[in-house]
């Protein structure tokens, strides 16, 4: 899997995640990761195609971007849209802005 982004950029990404939208990632792994019975899910990678998280301590679940990212500054925008279609999925209402 490729990757535009450093590995300081991956790290930044994945702390930011889990810090401060953990229950974002859950809903996105329920909704979109094919397991909607996850209990946890921590963000493990992110990559130009892709999110990856690690499901209730151990199993890898990768969520597609739908298209491939070629900078940082794509990311955001781009968890947002999984975190919205995750929600639409799962018949909940998705919070305003991120």
């Amino acid at each position: 899997m490729s990757t535009p982004f450093t590995p300081a950029a991956v790290q930044a990404i994945k702390s930011h995640m889990n810090d401060d939208h953990p229950d974002d990632a859950l809903i996105i792994v329920r909704g979109l990761g094919g397991r909607p019975e996850a209990t946890t899910a921590v963000t493990s990678d992110v990559d130009a195609e892709g999110i990856e998280f690690t499901v209730d301590g151990g199993e890898r679940v990768r969520v597609p971007w739908g298209e491939t990212l070629t900078e940082r500054s794509q990311v955001r925008m781009a968890v947002v849209r999984l975190y919205r279609d995750a929600c639409e999925k799962l018949g909940i209402p998705a919070r305003g802005q991120h």
